[in-house]
């Protein structure tokens, strides 16, 4: 936490038990989201699909993060077998084991997973979420045209603004803030972690992050970071678990 300030101390209410640990709750959360996001990337879907996913899952268990792979999708047009979302969760829950049989068990679970999409789609009046992906390439390219040009090449902050917008999904984020002020708070948060200015920043009339959205408040920014902190305090605390075939030591989020 380092250079974060007041933002390590921070963070909401549902997302914090005892003593300012994350709730219990809070914990599936994440333990459903990472399964879903390592999912995604061994069936080799794109970012905004899995981002999709995580926020379709959110309130549900592992057969609904399932499903919510498969709904993400067809939403944004990568479409994936039901076969392989199945093989490729087997192998996440038993690292060492022998895939699935095409058994009664496996045609009952691929049912469920479809019969589970339909109850999805029910649940959320098939509205189509809208994501911060298309936001934060528009803020940087901005952003990059008002930086020094050389200040801009020393420090990663490109890099570190699409992991944290990866990380947020770990969490309900893309449920609570609208998506330009979340492309916002992680862009404010790389500035603020690397230490990057924004030029004229005293003199100006408003803040930087209030021209790319009238409607963004200092406040709605520190819940925003404080949340995203939050994450990778239970990162932290919950063990990886090793994909078959992988190093046991795989990179941790973005820190």
């Amino acid at each position: 936490c380092e250079g974060l300030g007041h933002y390590c101390t921070l963070g909401g209410a549902a997302a914090q038990g005892s003593v300012g640990r994350p709730a219990p709750e809070a914990r599936v959360h994440f333990r459903v989201a990472r399964f879903i996001v390592e999912a995604g990337v061994n069936l080799g879907m794109r970012s905004i699909p899995i981002a999709t996913a995580c926020t379709i899952y959110r309130n549900d268990p592992y057969l609904i993060a399932m499903s919510s792979i498969y709904l993400a999708g067809k939403v944004k047009e990568q479409r994936l077998r039901t076969r392989d979302i199945i093989n490729v969760s087997n192998r996440y829950f038993n690292p060492s084991g022998e895939p699935l049989e095409l058994d009664s068990r496996f045609w009952e679970l691929q049912d469920s997973i479809v019969q589970c999409e339909l109850l999805i789609l029910r649940s959320m009046r098939f509205q189509v979420f809208q994501h911060p992906h298309k936001y934060l390439l528009h803020y940087l390219v901005s952003l990059r045209n008002w930086l020094n040009r050389h200040s801009w090449q020393r420090t990663p902050v490109a890099v570190a603004v699409w992991a944290l917008l990866r990380d947020s999904y770990h969490q309900g984020l893309c449920l609570g803030f609208q998506a330009q002020h979340i492309a916002v708070a992680v862009l404010y948060l790389a500035l603020q972690v690397y230490g990057v200015e924004v030029p004229a920043e005293v003199e100006a009339e408003k803040p930087w992050w209030q021209v790319f959205s009238d409607d963004l408040t200092k406040p709605i920014i520190d819940n925003i970071v404080s949340d995203l902190i939050q994450i990778y305090t239970i990162d932290t605390e919950i063990p990886l678990r090793p994909w078959p075939g992988l190093p046991k030591e795989k990179p941790r989020m973005v820190s």
